[in-house]
């Protein structure tokens, strides 16, 4: 385990639960926020996306159908 990893263990055994609760929830934004990012980072890239545009295409095809749960 890392020397960060190892602090932000300590410092959580050092908080109360719900304080322990609020880091977990603060962490798991930060990990979020950093997906969006890269997200962001592939969609805005000029490369070609073959599979994306495919995908696309095909979805404009199916029409604009309501969503059958009995479908799924």
């Amino acid at each position: 385990m890392s020397t960060v990893a190892q602090e932000i263990v300590q410092v959580c055994e050092a908080l109360p639960a719900d304080k322990q609760t609020e880091l977990a929830d603060f962490a798991r934004f930060l990990l979020a926020q950093q997906d969006d990012q890269a997200w962001e980072r592939s969609l805005s890239s000029t490369q070609p996306k073959p599979r994306l545009e495919a995908f696309l295409r095909d979805s404009a095809a199916e029409g604009d159908a309501p969503l059958d749960l009995k479908k799924l």
